[in-house]
């Protein structure tokens, strides 16, 4: 695993690359970094060349500090990532706000996919009822930090809250996180449009893997919206919440291979 940087807008931005083969990115999530994906990562890198950033002001990466920093800027980051690399077209599987990035960068940059997927995540943008629930969440960390924020919300991404061991190194790594990190991602979220048409306009293979008792995006959503593209490939995590890479570490892996290896 080599670890490598680029530089955005005056900020460094790190990133990952192991294996060899078609290029592959993986996108983490909201509180998240790069090795949310380590188990898949472990699983893939014999037959792709793999490339996980951290996101601006996750894990290793700084925080860009304009204040309208959105998804297509953190599209950008993945762009100049894959320049970089001298990497023309890829495959990108987002999970949840790294799903957000994915569709920006699919409406953004298309010629550079050869196919992309959605991992627990929607291309709707967000509701008033969630707007509302994003701000209450801003006022939250603002006043009490990233800790006890996130003490109250990682556990509810999970369909066993028994998982104790996961959600303690979740929460853990989750100290890292400077409170302007996660209000940019929020503003950032709320901030996006709707990008169905990205879903029904692509001629690229599309994978949608969903969480029966995802509560973040609701399966309904997904189910709504899989049958969008022209090219689909649709699977349901029937005992995961909106963690399946945790939770249904073997299932992702071979869906994850499948996909890659025949979009």
């Amino acid at each position: 695993m080599k670890e490598k940087n680029i530089i955005y807008r005056q900020t460094q931005i790190v990133y990952k690359t192991t294996g060899t083969g078609s290029p592959v990115v993986l996108i983490h999530g909201f509180a998240e970094d790069s090795t949310i994906w380590d188990n898949q990562v472990e699983f893939l890198k014999d037959k792709f060349r793999l490339i996980i950033p951290d996101l601006p002001g996750s894990g290793k990466s700084d925080l860009i500090t304009n204040k309208d920093t959105g998804i297509s800027a953190y599209a950008e980051v993945i762009k100049q990532i894959l320049d970089a690399e001298r990497i023309e077209k890829c495959i990108m599987i987002g999970h949840s706000m790294g799903g957000y990035i994915t569709l920006s960068f699919a409406e953004i940059y298309t010629t550079s996919l050869i196919a992309f997927g959605l991992f627990h995540s929607s291309a709707y943008a967000d509701d008033e009822l969630k707007i509302e629930t994003r701000k209450k969440a801003i006022d939250f960390i603002n006043k009490n930090g990233t800790e006890p924020f996130l003490k109250t919300s990682i556990p509810g991404l999970f369909y066993d809250t028994g998982n104790s061991g996961i959600i303690n190194a979740l929460l853990e790594k989750g100290k890292t996180f400077l409170p302007e990190s996660l209000v940019q991602y929020y503003q950032a979220m709320i901030g996006r449009p709707d990008r169905t048409a990205v879903l029904m306009n692509t001629s690229l293979p599309v994978l949608f893997i969903m969480g029966e008792h995802d509560k973040a995006v609701p399966i309904k959503h997904s189910l709504e919206q899989c049958h969008m593209p022209k090219k689909a490939h649709i699977y349901i995590l029937r005992n995961s919440a909106h963690m399946g890479m945790l939770e249904e570490t073997k299932k992702t892996n071979e869906i994850l291979a499948k996909f890659l290896l025949n979009p």
